[in-house]
């Protein structure tokens, strides 16, 4: 294993939390004997390339400083490769984090928690999901879900609040969307959903648990289907999510596979809370497919 290793850092993640967090984590991560080097990129695809520049000329690891989109990225750079990922998180979500048990908003802890993994070899082998050339670790989105997240996005008022504002929106001109799916190798359905999540992590939104069983390393995903229903009945389940009490209701199936074709008209899938584009798209879970430092027990 190589002493230097490579600080990947969104400056504008939470607010502007990501650049006072590079500082904290590097100076941990050098207490602790390492040489660090950061990249910043002027913006996603030039980050990105320095990033994979990293990776191919041996870092001893890649440590995403940001929120899930920063984590994103840095799973395209990482994903099929021996470098090791951690993911010091500091955005709005974090979920990615959150699944591996990482420390939130605490970026000198998250930095100290690296560099006891790669000087302890606490590396842990996690599944992915793989869509249209692009790794996602938590969940895809397709639905009322991103429906609400293409509204927000598009929204220019509303600050903090606009997605609260996009989802009353949403809520106002519902109407279930006419999908059909495939399971693993299965037959072709035809089902009416309000939204279907594919898991390979449990939650996203920031800890909304919609896929909440679901498990990294077990290559398969958790597919939450939450059927036609009223807007009583979504405004009644909703809420569950933030528990995962949501997948007892009626309306909601759970599905266990390692692929998924979804097709529906009008719907933008997300993943790990970035657009991947329009529907059709095809989901495979692809086990081991990343290694992440993770925390020492």
């Amino acid at each position: 294993m190589t002493s230097e290793i490579t600080l990947f850092v969104n400056p504008t993640a939470g607010r502007g939390r990501g650049a006072h967090a590079a500082q904290p984590a590097a100076s941990a991560l050098r207490d602790a004997g390492f040489s660090v080097r950061t990249v910043l990129g002027e913006d996603a695809d030039d980050a990105l390339r320095r990033a994979r520049e990293a990776v191919d000329a041996g870092t001893g690891a890649l440590i995403a400083v940001g929120g899930d989109g920063m984590a994103s990225l840095a799973l395209q750079a990482v994903a099929g490769t021996t470098t090791p990922l951690a993911v010091v998180a500091v955005g709005t979500g974090n979920d990615f984090a959150r699944a591996l048990g990482l420390p939130i908003r605490d970026p000198a802890a998250a930095g100290r928690l690296a560099a006891r993994a790669l000087k302890e070899g606490h590396v842990r082998d996690i599944d992915l999901g793989r869509a249209d050339e692009r790794w996602f670790g938590s969940v895809l989105a397709s639905g009322f879900d991103s429906r609400v997240n293409d509204r927000g996005n598009r929204m220019r008022w509303g600050g903090r609040f606009k997605y609260d504002l996009a989802i009353l929106a949403e809520l106002a001109a519902f109407k279930p969307i006419p999908y059909r799916i495939r399971l693993g190798g299965g037959a072709v359905q035809e089902v009416e959903a309000t939204l279907i999540a594919v898991g390979n992590g449990s939650t996203y939104g920031g800890g909304m648990r919609i896929c909440a069983d679901a498990v990294m390393d077990d290559g398969l995903f958790d597919v939450t289907v939450v059927g036609d229903c009223s807007r009583a009945t979504l405004l009644k389940v909703f809420p569950k999510v933030y528990k995962g009490t949501h997948l007892s209701h009626p309306a909601v199936t759970v599905h266990r596979v390692s692929s998924i074709e979804l097709v529906a008209a009008g719907v933008t899938a997300y993943a790990d809370g970035e657009p991947l584009g329009a529907l059709p798209l095809t989901a495979t879970c692809v086990p081991g497919a990343v290694r992440v430092l993770c925390p020492v027990n």
